[in-house]
């Protein structure tokens, strides 16, 4: 272990006092659970948005985010503890701050760093000495010291001497009632030893799951892009298992479950309309992007995100076979959709694969409603659609109902029973199946 300079060592009596002020740029699905276990664990929190509402809402104590226990974040902001302002000369009064801001990708499938780099740039305005900033963007190899160094040290400020910088990526997995921001391990991953030890220390003191530090960002970065490719190939593979079963008259989800009676050597992933969420849908396109530059392409990257985006074309084109049988077109046929959620029992729709069977039903012609009793409107094409409540009379207009989300809330067994048709993408019906009075289809 190497030895910490007065600079840095000042910084870490602050950080394992607790009079350390930490920041937190961008208060979404990331930010806002990170803000506040920093608050909990005893620090002054000053969160950063550029949007007001949210900014308001957080000085209100008015929570947003699903895995955000109310009270916890009314009782950090009524104590002092977190605040949260668009201003961000504030940043002059930080100690540490944490980057957690969306890296999109663009319509060519190439990583949009742009929030990076502006919230790089705002840092670099009031960096001073003896400030620890880390990157949890999920991002590919290389962006911690080829985007944020450089646009910090633009301040005359040398890294691993004057401030330090790490990347820790985050590990949120909306609506897991097992895991949460605090009790999930941790992986830190500095520009120089001294950057590791003191970010490391900081995530030590607030967390209470393990903190594991690697050699360098650049091993971070590409540890959580190998996460979440990991589980895109899987269900790549289940999501072609699917199609195939289906073809030849197999139950795809009696297979899976079968292959996880196995207690080595598996590890069960199953098929769905399509993917959904910030990461699994996007993370693994960084990865690809970056091997170009080393002359690598990433085949099965590339194949298994072929396979999952096909997913929701597939789902419309099984549907219109199925009103076939009832000699139906799609075209001018009554679709009920329950969940627009791309996961069960949470609001979050950023990439659900209930957007794309949207536009696809709207081309076949289709009438379609949604039902999702997490979620009341969306942006559809540019639009706001609204979500209906799920009635009696819902179900009995519908040529077919389409489970893409397999909520909770929803009552099943009522569902069997007064459905016409029904395609499970989800199989959320496998409890219900004796109640079923029309006709029933799986994925």
């Amino acid at each position: 272990m190497t030895e910490l300079n007065n600079v840095g060592q000042k910084l870490l009596d602050k950080l394992n006092s607790r009079n350390a002020v930490i920041a937190v740029v961008g208060l979404g699905y990331v930010g806002l659970p990170l803000a506040v276990e920093k608050a909990k664990a005893g620090y002054k929190v000053i969160g950063f948005d550029v949007q007001q509402e949210r900014v308001d809402m957080v000085n209100n104590g008015v929570n947003y985010i699903g895995d955000i226990v109310n009270e916890e974040l009314t009782e950090m902001v009524n104590s002092g503890k977190l605040s949260a302002t668009i201003d961000y000369s504030k940043i002059s009064e930080v100690d540490a701050v944490a980057i957690c801001v969306p890296t999109p990708l663009d319509q060519y499938m190439q990583p949009d760093t742009s929030y990076v780099e502006s919230s790089s740039r705002e840092i670099a305005k009031y960096l001073h000495e003896g400030m620890l900033v880390v990157l949890e963007s999920t991002t590919y190899p290389g962006t911690t010291e080829e985007i944020v160094k450089p646009f910090l040290e633009e301040s005359g400020l040398k890294c691993g001497e004057d401030f330090f910088i790490a990347y820790s990526p985050e590990r949120v997995d909306p609506g897991n009632k097992l895991y949460n921001t605090k009790n999930t391990p941790k992986v830190v991953g500095g520009i120089t030893d001294n950057c590791t030890i003191i970010a490391s220390a900081m995530y030590r003191n607030v967390l209470e799951g393990e903190v594991h530090e690697v050699s360098s960002p650049a091993v971070a970065e590409m540890e959580k892009i190998y996460e979440n490719t990991f589980r895109h190939i899987n269900i790549a593979l289940a999501n072609e298992m699917a199609v195939l079963c289906n073809r030849m008259g197999i139950d795809v989800w009696e297979v899976i479950n079968a292959a996880a009676t196995k207690p080595y050597g598996f590890m069960p992933f199953y098929p769905g309309p399509g993917l959904g969420g910030h990461c699994i849908p996007i993370d693994p396109f960084y990865l690809t992007w970056k091997a170009r530059e080393f002359n690598y392409h990433t085949r099965l990257i590339e194949l298994a995100g072929e396979i999952n985006n096909a997913m929701p074309e597939y789902v419309v084109e099984r549907m219109m076979k199925i009103l076939n049988e009832d000699k139906k077109s799609l075209n001018g046929s009554n679709v009920l959709i329950l969940g627009v959620a791309y996961k069960k029992d949470i609001d979050d729709v950023r990439e659900s694969p209930v957007l794309e069977i949207l536009k696809e039903l709207d081309k076949a012609g289709a009438n379609w409603k949604t039902v999702d009793p997490y979620v009341t409107e969306f942006r559809h094409c540019s639009v706001k659609a609204k979500t209906y409540q799920l009635t009696d009379d819902l179900l009995a207009e519908a040529d077919i109902v389409l489970i893409t989300t397999d909520h909770s809330d929803f009552v099943y067994s009522d569902i069997a029973q007064k459905a016409k048709v029904i395609f499970d993408t989800r199989n959320a019906m496998k409890n219900a199946l004796e109640d079923i009075k029309g006709r029933y289809y799986k994925l």
